[in-house]
């Protein structure tokens, strides 16, 4: 008999339900995951294979360290977008459309994307030797909130240009998307941008010739099985005689700010699966652990050429749909996830991807995550009519939108430039004002809701 919580009725163990429930459970999680995790390799220029890989092996090394006990999945975060187009920008094709990986500088993005985990690790002992409150006291709403706003934001004008392309499939994009999330039912308001490419993916190759002949040229080509990772996609590879040193510090020290906003993002993650599941994982296994584990799977996976791993609003939400906890289940998603990876073939149909579907669903994605930036303001209510908050926000904001449009900070050190993006510049900045100027009003830990807010899960749906 499946073990099942008394007020809930949710059921805590699995095995009971048998292996042909359990595996279409574990589907049920990958297909969750699955339209956010292959859209930011699309977005990026970085292996679909080896996204899928590291999303699968990220979360079974985060249920290794949390002790089997989080019903998380790690997929592709969002939140670095803005890192890997400041270092590596997608190239132009033919019809000068930015839709070429460029694998020149994508190894650079990764690595700073590498360090970023890092800083999991350092919060982390943090969190462990201080307690959440005093070290939270630095990365406040009136900080996170408008650095997610601002990441959005920076990214509008790439989904636009990719818009461009063919206004009728990405417009497609964007109703099915903006439909399936508004109107959709149970598993069909979970997986909006999964409906998104798939539905304009299919309306491209009715209405689109040119389309439907790079996708046929694209997969014909493409091997059933291959292996994963490829040694010139990874962050290690740059590591030669080669080597360029300022590129490599201008990556770290523009990505890894970014870490800031996540690690808020993952403490709201892991509010919302407590609450979700009945149980305090918060304490038990704790945000060290949590913390620990999501900072490892991203730097791990960085390393060998793949996107950042994040925990994924959209397997807690089908943890609520089903009322099925049992981290197995989540642990099966993750094996499904890394056989796929072994299928070129399928790489090849993402990476054929026509850019108007990738344009129309990143464009409601992009400001999506800027509305998670507004969503964390309101609901911590930020007070405006302080002029300290008023400044800490206009600063970062005007720095960070100001400091793109013109490229960026060029700092000599020695023989080497430092190039500082607007989003590192915006956010230490913002960090640095937030704690010198009087007047600090937030407290974390006493606004549940508000301290959740950030979640960029919730901006994949």
């Amino acid at each position: 008999m499946a073990k099942k919580n008394e007020i809930t009725d949710a059921v805590y163990d699995a095995t009971a339900l048998g292996t042909s429930k359990m595996m279409v459970l574990g589907l049920q999680h990958m297909f969750a995951m699955f339209g956010a995790t292959v859209l930011v390799p699309a977005l990026t220029g970085l292996n679909v294979s080896t996204t899928l890989l590291f999303a699968g092996l990220g979360t079974l090394l985060f249920h290794l360290i949390t002790g089997m006990k989080v019903p998380a999945f790690l997929g592709s975060s969002f939140a670095f977008l803005g890192g890997y187009a400041a270092i590596a920008p997608m190239l132009p094709d033919a019809n000068g459309v930015a839709s070429v990986a460029n694998t020149a500088m994508l190894p650079y993005a990764c690595f700073g994307v590498a360090c970023a985990g890092l800083v999991y690790l350092v919060l982390a002992a943090f969190f462990k030797g201080f307690g959440a409150k005093k070290v939270m006291r630095y990365f406040p709403p009136i900080v996170t909130g408008p650095i997610i706003i601002c990441i959005g934001l920076s990214l509008a004008g790439s989904a636009i240009n990719n818009c461009r392309t063919n206004w009728l499939v990405a417009v497609a994009a964007i109703l099915i998307v903006v439909a399936a999330n508004v109107w959709g039912k149970g598993m069909v308001k979970i997986v909006p941008i999964l409906l998104g490419v798939i539905g304009s993916y299919v309306f491209a190759m009715i209405v689109d010739p040119a389309a439907r002949a790079k996708v046929a040229a694209t997969v014909a080509e493409a091997k059933w099985f291959g292996l994963p990772i490829i040694w010139e996609n990874t962050a290690l590879s740059i590591f030669g005689k080669d080597l360029d040193a300022s590129l490599l510090i201008n990556s770290v020290i523009t990505i890894m700010p970014i870490a800031l906003a996540t690690i808020v993002e993952h403490i709201g993650d892991m509010c919302a699966i407590s609450s979700t599941v009945g149980k305090n994982y918060v304490a038990d296994p704790g945000l060290h652990r949590t913390l620990v584990g999501d900072g490892l799977a991203t730097t791990v996976a960085s390393l060998f050429g793949a996107p950042a791993n994040t925990t994924y609003g959209e397997n807690t939400g089908v943890l609520a749909l089903s009322k099925v906890y049992d981290p197995k289940v989540i642990r099966l998603a993750a094996l499904f996830a890394m056989v796929l990876s072994f299928c070129p073939k399928f790489a090849a149909l993402i990476v054929a991807m026509p850019a108007a579907t990738m344009g129309g669903v990143s464009l409601v994605l992009y400001g999506m995550i800027s509305g998670v930036g507004v969503r964390n303001v309101v609901e911590n209510q930020v007070d405006f009519t302080k002029s300290r908050n008023v400044l800490v926000a206009a600063m970062i904001m005007g720095l960070a939108v100001g400091v793109s449009y013109n490229g960026a900070i060029n700092i000599p050190v020695g023989s080497a430039t430092i190039s500082l993006s607007g989003l590192a510049v915006a956010a230490l900045v913002g960090i640095f004002m937030n704690a010198v100027l009087p007047g600090k009003d937030y407290e974390f830990g006493t606004n549940a809701r508000g301290d959740s807010a950030v979640d960029f899960g919730s901006a994949a749906k």
